[in-house]
């Protein structure tokens, strides 16, 4: 049966992160949608890791456009959200619109997916407080902090809530969504 996924990021997101997701979900016959705080083309980024650097290094990536904008967003209309990772996170959990669609699914009961820097939404709404989850490992500290139990696995599940590290832990992350979709 056809779900419909919601995919939320925005200039910063991880280019490859959010085009795989709307990839994997469109071949698999459901029905991605990406919002995010405009209607637009937006700016991804691509992150990577090159010896010699202390930390990942950012590229332009390809775009993706956002089909609708936060206040658009209805909660009823999806079965999942996913919140894609990059840099974009950082400034979307300051969207307090945004923040109430990520409590809605969860107060609704439905799937939350998180990848990479895409955790600090879910820090932000509250929803990891005494959680297993797993992350970038840089955002670690911030999990921690607010009582969540960072796991050191590709990808992790907890209740409605599926974790992936980066977009290297694609194969685990998504085996996880499509096995409990």
């Amino acid at each position: 049966m056809s779900k419909r996924i919601l995919i939320i990021t925005g200039d910063g997101g991880e280019s490859y992160e959010t085009l795989y997701a709307l990839h994997r979900f469109e071949e698999s016959g459901h029905r991605p949608e990406i919002a995010a705080p405009s209607k637009r083309n937006l700016h991804l980024v691509a992150h990577d890791f090159e010896p010699g650097w202390d930390t990942y290094i950012e590229r332009q990536g390809y775009g993706a456009e956002a089909s609708l904008d936060f206040d658009e967003v209805a909660v009823d209309d999806y079965d999942a959200i996913l919140l894609i990772g990059g840099r974009a996170p950082e400034y979307l959990r300051n969207n307090q619109k945004l923040i109430g669609i990520v409590q809605e699914f969860h107060a609704k009961g439905k799937w939350i997916y998180s990848i990479c820097h895409g955790i600090q939404i879910l820090v932000t709404a509250g929803l990891v407080d005494n959680k297993p989850v797993t992350c970038y490992e840089h955002v670690k500290s911030e999990v921690e902090q607010c009582g969540a139990t960072w796991i050191a696995e590709e990808a992790c599940i907890h209740e409605k809530i599926i974790c992936g590290q980066t977009w290297q832990s694609h194969p685990q992350f998504y085996r996880l969504i499509f096995e409990n979709l």
